[in-house]
């Protein structure tokens, strides 16, 4: 989404976006992991710190920070809410899986795979070798929706609209469950104009990610383009249950109470009952 114009509600006054495409990264903050997957930082943190979720081994960062291995770890945490588990079962999966997944401290390094090199030199900002490493990395089975999904994002930063959509697409071929790339769909149909395949696909990621706070500002955006206030204003609210401290809240509730109000002078200034 890259038109600032072309995605805030009109009414009462311009509203910053909230949400721009997003790429599968090397690392995540304890804000960002409570953004994707609807976690409050609490329990993020105590699973830090009782050693069931690992956090990458950094010395520079002042809080935690997550790497890929981690996000397959909260995606499995994904999958157990799905399946209608609450966060004291799935603690206690998580703890009982905890040989699997720990590293040891003496353990030998290992080589990166080609996703692992792939991440981090598009983070370093060398998208051609990224590129390359994702290619490779899907002819090697490795993370493939992941490499397509951000294959797809090399794509838009280069203007290649139409190479962007074909590997958001492959990257749901080969994960239909993958949020980002639904996400990314949507803000690519959202930003061609194309509401109805915007609101499907943002739709997806939130039925697969409830939590997923970003996609409810952006499906309000949609609803509201669509002219279903009602929609736009739930959505909204949502996004304020899951974001209450976000920097803009006082003006994403005169809007939300712009919305109200509009939809309840839609509704009494409608055909009155014959009274005759």
């Amino acid at each position: 989404m890259n038109d600032q114009s072309t995605k805030v509600i009109s009414f009462p006054s311009p509203v910053p976006s909230k949400a721009d495409y997003q790429r599968v990264k090397s690392s995540y903050s304890v804000k960002e992991i409570k953004q994707l997957f609807g976690l409050s930082e609490k329990t993020i943190r105590r699973w830090t710190e009782q050693g069931i979720i690992q956090a990458a081994a950094t010395s520079q960062a002042p809080d935690f920070v997550y790497d890929f291995n981690a996000l397959t770890q909260f995606r499995r945490v994904r999958e157990l809410r799905a399946q209608g588990h609450s966060i004291r079962q799935i603690e206690a999966e998580l703890q009982g899986q905890l040989n699997l997944f720990r590293v040891e401290p003496t353990r030998l390094a290992r080589l990166l795979t080609p996703f692992e090199e792939a991440l981090l030199l598009h983070e370093q900002g060398d998208a051609k070798a990224a590129a390359e490493h994702y290619v490779e990395a899907i002819s090697e089975g490795d993370n493939v929706a992941e490499a397509y999904c951000n294959l797809g994002i090399i794509n838009l930063e280069r203007g290649e609209l139409s190479s962007a959509l074909d590997n958001f697409t492959l990257s749901l071929k080969n994960d239909p469950r993958h949020v980002e790339a639904h996400y990314n769909l949507a803000n690519l149909y959202y930003d061609a104009g194309d509401f109805q395949l915007a609101k499907l696909h943002y739709e997806a990621a939130a039925q697969i990610e409830p939590g997923f706070s970003l996609v409810y500002f952006n499906l309000s955006l949609v609803y509201h383009k669509l002219g279903d206030l009602n929609a736009a204003s739930t959505t909204l609210e949502k996004y304020l249950q899951l974001e209450p401290e976000d920097e803009d809240v006082e003006v994403l509730n005169r809007l939300l109470k712009a919305m109200k109000t509009h939809r309840s002078a839609q509704i009494n200034a409608g055909p009155k009952p014959n009274q005759g």
